[in-house]
């Protein structure tokens, strides 16, 4: 897959620490720039867009930790080890290790995530960001409503105590992939089928449906307590960062995205792109007008 969606990368397991390895893909030159897939995905999600922005960048295109070919350990009580605080510290370790201190991020739904943890708690390490398809995740759980659940059903299937949702993953990991890309406003017709190959074989590894869960469970529980710990101290983020999100998705639909990030951020800007949730497969051309000058400072 590595060579056929990204002919010219080269393909990386790079060390986080305490046994976790980050499958990477690297290319382009210029400034550094980390980029950072969502759910139930991998970074073949950037395939559309990496030619463009390697022209302007050096790419680190990562799995996250659990996703893809990236290692996928145990959760651990509360499922710590899946806290938007550890992968986000994957993501310092790894840029670290290829030589970059400071680097911009373009990163999705849980990727984005990890972003918004990765900045708050390393500031010095990240210029700016652009954050795609997400509101923050302490704003969208507590403000839930009939059409967010219904929609957004994964998000309260897969915190389900294990190994229930595991079960019914492993049972048919293709079909779970097929059915949540499917089930969003463009259907399956924005994936490569090479891309959307990728995404079954990497959910049928061993570990996957327990490592997506863990990421999910943490999200409405440890990772909760790190941004409401935040809030009360005060802590902001401080980077320029860019919100974009589909305005035929579920995020346009039941919240106010710009409006929430600039509760916690003091450098916000944001708009809809002309798409839904997948915006890098749905909009590639979009995204690139919008986040190439904001990358570029201009």
């Amino acid at each position: 897959m590595s060579q056929e969606l990204f002919p010219g990368f080269q393909d990386a397991l790079i060390p986080s620490g305490d046994g976790v390895f980050i499958h990477t893909l690297t290319g382009g030159d210029g400034p550094p720039l980390l980029v950072l897939h969502g759910h139930p995905q991998t970074s073949a999600i950037w395939h559309k867009v990496a030619p463009e922005l390697a022209r302007h960048f050096t790419l680190v295109l990562a799995d996250l930790r659990g996703y893809g070919d990236s290692s996928k350990p145990d959760g651990g009580a509360r499922s710590v080890d899946y806290s938007k605080r550890v992968m986000a510290r994957d993501m310092l370790h790894i840029m670290q290790q290829l030589g970059h201190d400071k680097f911009s991020v373009l990163a999705h739904d849980r990727g984005a995530r990890v972003a918004h943890r990765l900045a708050l708690d390393h500031p010095a390490a990240v210029d700016r960001m652009v954050l795609l398809d997400i509101a923050p995740t302490l704003a969208m759980y507590s403000q839930t409503t009939e059409a967010f659940a219904r929609a957004y059903w994964h998000w309260f299937f897969l915190i389900q105590k294990s190994p229930m949702p595991e079960r019914l993953i492993r049972a048919n990991p293709a079909a779970y992939v097929r059915d949540v890309l499917g089930g969003r406003s463009a259907g399956l017709a924005p994936f490569d089928l090479r891309a959307l190959a990728e995404y079954e074989r990497c959910m049928a590894l061993p570990g996957a449906a327990h490592a997506l869960c863990e990421d999910y469970r943490a999200s409405a529980d440890i990772d909760l307590e790190h941004d409401r710990e935040d809030i009360e101290a005060g802590n902001l983020l401080r980077q320029p960062t860019l919100v974009l999100w589909g305005e035929h998705g579920i995020v346009n639909r039941c919240f106010k995205p710009l409006e929430e990030w600039r509760k916690i951020g003091s450098s916000v800007s944001g708009h809809t792109l002309p798409c839904g949730h997948y915006i890098a497969e749905e909009a590639p051309e979009a995204l690139l007008q919008s986040a190439l000058p904001f990358l570029q400072g201009r």
